[in-house]
């Protein structure tokens, strides 16, 4: 009998450890349970069913002006190796 339980006991510490956020997924929970994805709410909900949006809660994207600006906005996932005397100079 102690052996069954020592051998229970060292099988329950071999078992993976879970994190917190396995524990319960919407599979797992009841059929109404919603875990969503972490993201952020961009207003509230009204009394009558509509959505009201706040304008402090959506994002703000500062971006600079790039008029003249000599590279473009597209970066390949193949770059070709150029060599210049900059990145010569650099590395010795």
């Amino acid at each position: 009998m102690p052996l069954g339980l020592i051998l229970g006991l060292g099988r329950a510490m071999r078992r993976k450890q879970t994190s917190s956020l396995d524990i319960l997924s919407s599979k797992r929970g009841p059929r109404d349970y919603y875990k969503g994805k972490n993201c952020k709410s961009t207003g509230f909900h009204t009394r009558k069913g509509g959505y009201v949006v706040m304008n402090e809660k959506l994002p703000n994207y500062v971006v600079p002006d790039l008029t003249n600006f000599k590279l473009k906005p597209y970066v390949s996932q193949c770059p070709r190796e150029v060599k210049t005397t900059e990145a010569a100079d650099t590395a010795k």
